[in-house]
């Protein structure tokens, strides 16, 4: 390998350049500029109307932006939407699963979409079942679970195909703190080995505690960005808290 390839940055894992939507009068994100880098964890932030989740869907392809462009490890999205999509995995914050189906059941149904051969999906997620204290709700119809269970289900599917960026709006809603430790953990390891994770939360000391890199929307617009020490700079909070500047960036005012 060359010193001149050696010393190039690896691609991000996601890119945004411009994204703008707009629903009628009311332009839900504002031109959204970000890159975020393989390996890291990224806490959106913001209070509600925002634009966290409409940003997520636009990232994931559900929505398709009224302008800007979204690169995911080196792909376009409209460009190249089939292999774009490939190492990405979305959770929304209440997922729909099928009420009539068996955890495993629902598992296979997830391996057959990713085309993964039967030998190499269950073993998976018998793993990922049993790692997120699921294994013995195996033969419970999911149409009993709690929402919380749910989620979890939800995020073990995600995971089944090994993807390499992982999209979460509000992961940790409706679970109790056990359920949210086994998460938190999950996503931990998934990042050391690789993986790159972008979700919201309105739980700041969530943020505080695991990711790397924060961003705060507000309107529609990313009006602060970086690591907490960075953020807390920038919003003239030296030594102060997340908290602290997630209300003074998101309750100041225009200009600033």
């Amino acid at each position: 390998m060359s010193t001149e390839a050696a010393s190039m940055p690896p691609t991000p894992a996601l890119a945004c350049r411009g994204l703008v939507k707009r629903y009628g009068s009311t332009t839900a994100v504002a031109g959204l500029d970000l890159t975020i880098a393989p390996g890291q964890l990224y806490a959106f932030l913001g209070p509600n109307g925002a634009g966290k989740t409409t940003s997520l869907r636009m990232i994931a392809g559900l929505l398709r932006p009224d302008r800007g462009e979204v690169t995911i490890l080196g792909r376009s999205l409209a460009k190249d939407p089939i292999e774009a999509k490939r190492p990405l995995a979305y959770v929304p914050d209440d997922p729909v699963l099928y009420g009539k189906l068996r955890p495993m059941e629902y598992m296979e149904f997830v391996a057959a979409l990713w085309a993964m051969p039967a030998a190499e999906a269950r073993p998976s997620a018998e793993s990922l079942l049993q790692g997120l204290g699921l294994w013995e709700k195996r033969d419970a119809y999911i149409e009993t679970f709690s929402r919380g269970t749910k989620q979890k289900l939800a995020l073990a599917g995600a995971l089944l195909h090994a993807p390499r960026l992982m999209l979460l709006d509000e992961p940790l809603s409706g679970l109790d703190a056990a359920a949210a430790r086994l998460v938190k953990d999950l996503l931990n390891e998934f990042v050391r080995a690789g993986g790159t994770v972008v979700l919201t939360t309105h739980v700041l000391d969530v943020a505080e505690r695991m990711a790397e890199r924060i961003g705060i929307l507000r309107g529609g617009r990313l009006v602060a960005e970086g690591r907490l020490g960075e953020l807390c700079e920038q919003a003239g909070q030296a030594g102060g808290t997340l908290e602290d500047v997630f209300l003074r960036v998101t309750t100041a005012e225009p200009g600033r």
